[in-house]
């Protein structure tokens, strides 16, 4: 499986980050954190969910989610694999307090700068950045 090209600019850039002290993510380049090795166990674990869960298919095949990202307030970040050729990726949250996967029809480029902004993409900054936006190295 080939993450989208947008996905692997923002590894490559940042590496593994944490943003606005909340969402993180990891790189597949680096042995501390590898990206491929937690999107293996976190599809293992999502296998598995509590029985009053809603749950999506996670996992790598196409219509599949694989989580690429976690945040310090509980939700964790999904792509969501196309089906076909002319279906676009897109990026889902399960919401940890309600426990539902919300999906946000956009790419995951459209999806970060409307999170630092502050938009509402089923990621809320509940002050993580009360001075604006940052990014820290976690590598």
């Amino acid at each position: 499986m080939l993450f989208p090209d947008e996905f692997r600019e923002f590894c490559d850039a940042y590496g593994p980050v944490r943003i606005n002290n909340q969402v993180r993510t990891t790189h597949p380049g680096v042995a501390h954190g590898n990206l491929g090795q937690l999107i293996r166990s976190d599809i293992e674990a999502w296998a598995h969910p509590p029985e009053d869960m809603a749950t999506q298919p996670v996992g790598t095949g196409p219509g599949e989610l694989f989580p690429w990202g976690s945040a310090a307030s509980g939700e964790t970040m999904f792509l969501r694999v196309p089906k076909g050729a002319s279906e676009a990726w897109s990026v889902f949250v399960h919401e940890s307090d309600e426990g539902e996967f919300l999906e946000y029809a956009m790419s995951f480029g459209d999806w970060m700068p409307a999170y630092v902004r502050g938009e509402d993409v089923g990621v809320c900054l509940r002050n993580f950045a009360p001075e604006g936006p940052f990014f820290q190295s976690i590598g």
